[in-house]
């Protein structure tokens, strides 16, 4: 028996090792994994095939979904109903960006769009009902996090009166996120008439396949004309202190016009893969859409089907093509050296680069790694500003000309494992309304000083420095 347990440790050690050598795509990350593998007998290879294995390089095994999804995308691309409407930019700033997102996401930029703003828990979750409350055909929703409280009973009360109606209600939600939305939480709105599936779902079978692999988008379809997205799920803790952390603070949007098309598809595609009906991808459910504003949007998709990490790739070039100003907001601020490098290249160049992300955190190891990064890029000169709430945006502007919006968080989850959608504002008047605010955000908070935070305890340096190890699998 001791043997058998030797050779099978044995094997899966050396199999650990040939995947990090083949398959690693940065030398510190497989070295970490290396030295996890060697130290932690059958937890290390186990820990690496959970959250270490790259799936867009890893061929032992294929996870069957993800490649289904691939094929599903080389079939149906975005259909071009709607020329009139895609942007042929003049600005070449513009051009760039638009043309590595249609690229990596198949998404074109189109304008004629209105964009709203909602920048609270109250001011989002009363915009979608509202919108929810005029459906007229039916009512798409898809969620990271589906949580118990007053927000879901207003939801479920609402969709029971439009499905008496007729209209048609369809949810999907992460099985992760929404753990607790399950078993009767789960079965009353079965039971009122909404298909209902969880994406991905937690099961034995392919749980070894699916844990590390989360659906994190937050979209709402309404007639297919009305789109809802950005970084707001639904729970209460955006209208209500819940914790320590008190209320969650977030942007979201509310867009209409024809790039609800690109939004649509995105929940299509995640539908087509969580449910039982196959036939959303007809003109009942993508209507033609008429002008309905000056905004020109692109939506930018990214997820472990992707060939390439999108997210990641639109910060960036963001970052990149930034000439004056670059403001990012985001909760877990964890990005790798890529984007590490680009906002000290900015910096140190002359662009002004702002940061702000919460002083107070749900993951202290997340907060800890955030940090590791902090002393570094201030001293190129990056600004960082620790506010006080548990800001939850996930924001870019840059010279106050294009700004994101969306689920994508900068670390490595968001940029390797998750299925995420942003929002690409090219849109002069929405990235100065969001820079404002930004920057009335900092009124108010702390602006980290270089040779203060330099002076913190070995102590800290040390859990920042031991948190960074698992920034991997943040």
């Amino acid at each position: 028996m001791k043997m058998v347990l030797l050779a099978f440790y044995l094997f899966i050690t050396i199999w650990s090792l040939i995947s990090i050598i083949f398959h690693g795509s940065r030398p510190t990350k497989s070295i970490s994994w290396v030295l996890a593998v060697l130290a932690l007998p059958l937890a290390g290879p186990l820990l690496y095939y959970l959250f270490g294995v790259n799936r867009r390089k890893f061929k032992l095994f294929k996870l069957k979904q993800t490649e289904r999804r691939k094929l599903y995308d080389s079939r149906i691309q975005e259909l071009n109903d709607y020329e009139q409407f895609i942007e042929d930019f003049d600005s070449q700033k513009n051009a760039r960006l638009s043309q590595l997102v249609k690229s990596n996401s198949l998404t074109s930029a189109y304008s004629g769009n209105q964009v709203t703003l909602l920048n609270s828990g109250d001011e989002t979750f009363e915009a979608i009902f509202e919108s929810i409350g005029n459906a007229k055909k039916f009512i798409h929703l898809q969620y990271f996090i589906i949580e118990e409280g007053a927000i879901v009973d207003r939801l479920f009360a609402l969709l029971k009166e439009k499905i008496q109606e007729g209209l048609e209600v369809r949810m999907i939600y992460d099985s992760l996120g929404s753990f607790s939305f399950r078993g009767k939480a789960i079965e009353r709105f079965r039971h009122i008439g909404v298909k209902a599936h969880s994406i991905m779902p937690l099961r034995f079978g392919n749980l070894l396949f699916t844990l590390n692999y989360r659906n994190h988008r937050k979209i709402i379809i309404v007639d297919g004309n009305i789109g809802f997205t950005g970084g707001v799920n639904i729970s209460d803790r955006y209208i209500k202190p819940e914790d320590h952390l008190g209320i969650w603070n977030d942007f979201h949007l509310k867009i209409e016009g024809p790039v609800v098309n690109s939004l649509h598809r995105i929940f299509i595609k995640d539908y087509h893969f969580s449910g039982d009906e196959k036939l959303l991808l007809q003109k009942k459910y993508l209507p033609d859409i008429s002008s309905r504003g000056d905004s020109v949007v692109q939506m930018v998709i990214s997820g472990p089907d992707s060939k390439h990490p999108a997210i990641m790739q639109q910060y960036v070039t963001m970052i990149n093509l930034a000439e004056k100003s670059i403001y990012i907001a985001n909760p877990y601020f964890i990005p790798g050296i890529p984007v590490l490098e680009a906002l000290k290249m900015a910096a140190m160049s002359g662009v002004e680069v702002n940061l702000l992300v919460p002083k107070k955190s749900d993951s202290l190891i997340a907060r800890l790694s955030m940090f590791s990064n902090f002393e570094n890029l201030l001293a190129t000169g990056v600004n960082i500003y620790l506010r006080s709430d548990f800001s939850h945006s996930k924001v870019i502007v840059i010279d106050q000309e294009i700004a994101s919006v969306g689920s994508g968080n900068f670390d490595y989850r968001s940029f390797e494992h998750n299925f995420e959608a942003n929002a690409l504002l090219y849109d002069r008047i929405l990235a100065s309304r969001i820079t404002d605010e930004f920057i009335l955000n900092c009124s108010d908070a702390i602006c980290l000083d270089y040779e203060s935070f330099k002076r913190r305890s070995s102590w800290r340096k040390f859990c920042e420095g031991l948190a960074k190890f698992f920034s991997p699998l943040l």
